[in-house]
């Protein structure tokens, strides 16, 4: 998976295995595993570590208690992932008590999510109160179906997508390539637009590095591409 990436033009991966009641994130174990990968692969692509923090409560108390245990490089942007059965209506107020932590919350995939992806003014409303958002590329480009597709674009078009990522599971099925999904959106918005979502924000988040927060500018789509991919 990891060389597949560098392939397809990626330069640096997370690695973000989940965090939830089926499986236990072990940072020792996650540790371990990372040196024997990134000595096989040289310097091919340079992988970092991170976790895909499932909102319940014991999580939520960890992550608070130990922000590193959990953040991107332990350095502060942590990925959260939402229950697809329900959404936490003290999601806003942990999202803060996550803050005061020193937490930036990355919330993954919300087009794939239907709570979520159904109530688009909720997610413009955390995005306005400092949270990101992070759309999966097989989303942009119809992997995941209309829907997922719908509203991953959608999201791109109001700003309010900060990062695309591969969330890779294997090289068939989901693989780590993300260069479809960018090819689409520098045809779309442009490459300057492309650049921000899936270099400047990515490299900013790895060292940790602040990063404006609320909706971002986007440049006026190119209508013709829009309605091709649709």
């Amino acid at each position: 998976m990891a060389r597949m990436a560098a392939q397809s033009g990626t330069t640096d991966l997370v690695a973000t295995p989940h965090a939830n009641s089926e499986f236990e994130f072990n940072p020792q174990l996650v540790q371990r595993c990372w040196e024997d990968l990134q000595h096989l692969l040289g310097n091919t692509i340079r992988i970092h570590l991170g976790c895909d923090l499932h909102l319940a409560y014991d999580n939520i108390r960890k992550a608070i208690e130990n922000p590193a245990r959990y953040s991107i490089n332990g350095l502060g942007y942590l990925l959260v992932e939402f229950s697809d059965i329900l959404i936490l209506h003290s999601a806003e107020e942990v999202f803060s008590q996550l803050r005061q932590a020193g937490l930036t919350p990355i919330v993954t995939h919300p087009e794939r999510n239907p709570h979520l992806a159904s109530n688009l003014k909720r997610l413009q409303r955390w995005v306005e109160c400092g949270v990101f958002l992070q759309v999966t590329a097989q989303s942009v480009t119809g992997r995941f179906g209309p829907q997922a597709a719908s509203c991953a674009r959608t999201l791109l078009k109001r700003g309010l997508a900060h990062f695309v990522a591969s969330d890779a599971h294997d090289t068939q099925d989901r693989p780590p390539r993300l260069d479809d999904a960018r090819v689409f959106i520098r045809a779309v918005y442009g490459g300057e637009y492309a650049e921000l979502l899936f270099e400047i924000h990515p490299r900013a988040v790895i060292e940790g590095q602040p990063l404006f927060t609320g909706p971002l500018s986007v440049p006026r789509p190119r209508s013709n591409w829009f309605e091709f991919w649709k």
